[in-house]
């Protein structure tokens, strides 16, 4: 039950982050499970105080439940720079590994990952790590869906939490070097995809994913 509610109120700040309004239709389709189970979930966060149905059939976390959904995603990206900065997993199998060690991560060990890793600003995947002294700069906020890029050379800022939950479109975008830092051309863009250059040449994302990785100029 305590990893279960973790796991709804993280889902829910996380479709926060995306400017998407939270409601339970969206946590269906993010964690893949019967509007049944999500609506029997979601009434025993609003039992618990976690958070409150809105006139608008939307999902507003409460000040406790925005406490530990904030929590529990600051442990989880701190779990992510771990996996990668530290012990070396592929970054495309990092998000599901964070998933098992989030909930295991005590106040102690969170406050030594902080000092190990640096206090980073942000995960592997480039989402802000909440409760960090370093901000995202300007120009990484202001990033814009690769699916919108004009063509020319643009670097990989972000990808969505979305995507993270999709291990077929984290396996594309890491063969095709579209990780964040790293920097690629804009050929161009279709109903089917963008396509770009890379170190790893020439490929095609996907809609879908394209829409969700988010890109600066260079």
């Amino acid at each position: 039950m305590h990893d279960a509610t973790e796991e709804y109120l993280e889902t829910i700040l996380e479709i926060e982050e995306e400017g998407v309004r939270p409601i339970r239709a969206r946590i269906v389709e993010r964690l893949g499970l019967s509007a049944a189970a999500v609506s029997e979930q979601v009434n025993r966060l609003v039992e618990q105080g976690y958070a409150e149905l809105l006139d608008d059939r939307r999902l507003a976390l409460t000040v406790r439940g925005r406490a530990l959904a904030t929590s529990v995603v600051r442990r989880h990206r701190l779990a992510e720079r771990l996996l990668v900065d530290v012990i070396g997993l592929e970054w495309e199998k990092v998000h599901r590994e964070a998933d098992r060690w989030e909930h295991a991560i005590s106040a102690e060990v969170e406050a030594k990952l902080v000092v190990l890793l640096g206090d980073p600003a942000t995960c592997p995947h480039g989402n802000p790590i909440p409760g960090s002294a370093h901000r995202v700069d300007a120009q990484a906020a202001a990033a814009t869906p690769l699916a919108l890029a004009p063509p020319g050379r643009v670097r990989v800022e972000r990808i969505s939490e979305k995507v993270e939950l999709d291990d077929g479109a984290l396996s594309l975008l890491a063969a095709s070097g579209l990780i964040p830092g790293h920097e690629a051309a804009v050929l161009s863009t279709s109903v089917e995809g963008t396509r770009v250059l890379g170190d790893a040449g020439e490929r095609v994302v996907p809609a879908n994913v394209a829409r969700l990785t988010f890109v600066v100029p260079v």
